[in-house]
């Protein structure tokens, strides 16, 4: 999901166009709801990387299977475009998640943004999983490690907000707080408000 992306089935009415980060948890969602009617296809996780490029990536997914379903979604939030992916959606006459980022859905924006925490480093489970991938090498930590107080020299805590109960990503958590030298807390958010949203849209 970080590089690759997924393909839809095409054998829906519905179409979800989602990070690739949240695979995992709107499969979980169509399983449970028993959604048959509706596909998804996910960008690649690493746009997050470079997220000028999420808007462009999202027409040309929404253009290029827009033939084929009868109703598309963007399971994105703003996720760093600063409003640009709004504004791009709005053209397509798509709807996408509200809110700033998959951390705050997940927490639930209005919990969320009543936190304030400025000098937080979130992880979903998603990036527990991919924490190298996604952030220790491509900010070139396993190169130059003395990297790491320039980059997260002004954070204090890492919070690992828990989509699922796993003790194995709860350690995984733990360990990358202890590579970032932060404090560590985890809080269990299941799917939040993207659960909410995906169920107003299905």
């Amino acid at each position: 999901m970080t590089h690759d992306g997924i393909a839809p089935a095409r054998s829906g009415s519905v179409l979800f166009i989602a990070c690739g980060a949240l695979a995992r948890e709107i499969l979980a969602l169509i399983e449970l709801n028993g959604w048959d009617h509706v596909d998804l296809v996910c960008l690649p996780a690493i746009l997050h990387n470079t997220p000028d490029a999420i808007p462009d990536a999202v027409e040309a997914a929404v253009r290029k299977h827009s033939h084929a379903y009868d109703d598309i979604r963007v399971v994105y939030a703003d996720c760093g475009t600063g409003g640009r992916l709004e504004d791009r959606c709005m053209e397509l006459g798509v709807a996408m998640v509200p809110g700033p980022h998959c951390y705050s859905f997940f927490e639930g924006n209005a919990a969320f943004a009543a936190h304030e925490e400025m000098t937080a480093f979130y992880l979903t489970d998603f990036l527990a999983r991919q924490f190298d991938a996604f952030v220790w090498e491509p900010l070139g930590l396993d190169r130059h490690p003395a990297l790491r107080d320039t980059y997260f020299g002004h954070y204090e805590t890492l919070i690992y907000l828990a989509q699922t109960d796993d003790p194995a990503l709860d350690a995984k958590a733990q360990s990358c707080a202890d590579r970032l030298g932060l404090a560590y807390e985890r809080r269990y958010t299941g799917y939040g408000d993207l659960a909410t949203e995906l169920h107003s849209w299905a």
